[in-house]
């Protein structure tokens, strides 16, 4: 049987936040769409959704219920029907998708590092003693506190646009921001300079979007499947196992990368203490089928070398 396809009049029906970014994520995956089936954009209607975490930004994530604050009213509107597909940045999204959902479609991942961000210093290492550091990631806190244990951190919630303000007002001297993001939206200039992984290792999934949608809606995943990237779905089966075994939450701070090289897979994780005392890491190769095993192993190996008393803080 032929697959019906959306149009004007009947459109798929594409849930997304309503940041900046989170648009520029949604027209993408509706480029990828109308390209690949020779339709037209208005084919595609971009469904915004303001979700929980969008509308509390003086707080920390991990105070008020981790990653699921930016997908559980887009996810509640697919599941009622008021949405087909939901476009996401997959370093926000759960481990595990709620009973009738299901994650398996990727758009090729963009730059995987962090941007260092100043207007007063070209470099991390440039910051003086003592410096603010601008940021509302556990992960680049413990990070920086790790290698920087001199420098001040404070909260920095809020979209690209909001962090920048914050960072005009002079509320910190330097702040992170995902390159991929600054990429989408054609702002790479606001980075005065890239962090190779090697020094910081990315949160995982890190420049890549990840696209949602009903288990039992067959004419999605035939669409869906037609604009899947197969290498980013095996670095990130990787490295999501990675996290689920680790401690999928926001609460833990967790670095962690899968790159390939033919039909090789290498595994970088990492993760560290809140304030930076300890910082635990492995990096592993093998071959990519084996790619989600490779990060269960490592997560084991990386609890079992952290201890019992690694993780005393969240008690």
């Amino acid at each position: 049987m032929a697959m019906t396809l959306p149009s004007p009049t009947s459109p798929l029906k594409i849930g997304t936040r309503g940041s900046p970014l989170a648009l520029a994520q949604a027209y993408e995956t509706r480029r990828r769409l109308s390209v690949a089936f020779d339709l037209p954009e208005e084919a595609f209607e971009i469904i915004v959704i303001k979700t929980t975490g969008d509308k509390i930004i003086d707080r920390p994530l991990k105070e008020i219920g981790g990653k699921g604050l930016f997908t559980r009213e887009i996810e509640d509107d697919m599941l009622c029907g008021a949405i087909d597909i939901a476009v996401h940045s997959m370093k926000d999204m759960p481990t595990l998708q709620p009973e009738g959902l299901v994650l398996d479609t990727y758009l090729p991942r963009e730059d995987v590092r962090d941007a260092f961000v100043s207007a007063t210093h070209e470099r991390l290492a440039d910051m003086p003693s003592g410096a603010t550091v601008g940021t509302s990631s556990l992960r680049r806190r413990a990070q920086l506190l790790n290698f920087r244990p001199d420098l001040k951190v404070v909260e920095f919630r809020g979209n690209v646009q909001t962090r920048l303000k914050k960072l005009e007002a002079n509320v910190a001297d330097c702040t992170f921001l995902a390159m991929a993001g600054l990429r989408r939206l054609d702002m790479a200039h606001v980075a005065k300079s890239a962090i190779e992984t090697t020094e910081m290792l990315p949160a995982v999934a890190q420049g890549a979007i990840g696209i949602e949608r009903r288990k039992d809606d067959t004419r999605a995943a035939d669409m869906l499947s037609a604009i899947h990237d197969t290498p980013t779905g095996q670095r990130l089966a990787a490295e999501r196992a990675f996290l689920a075994a680790l401690d999928g939450s926001c609460e833990t701070p967790i670095a962690g990368l899968a790159e390939l090289d033919g039909s090789t897979l290498r595994l970088r994780g990492e993760v560290l203490r809140p304030d930076g005392s300890d910082s635990i890491g492995d990096d592993i190769t093998g071959a990519i089928e084996d790619g989600p095993d490779m990060g269960r192993a490592m997560a084991a190996k990386l609890l079992d070398e952290a201890g019992a008393g690694f993780f005393d803080w969240r008690s």
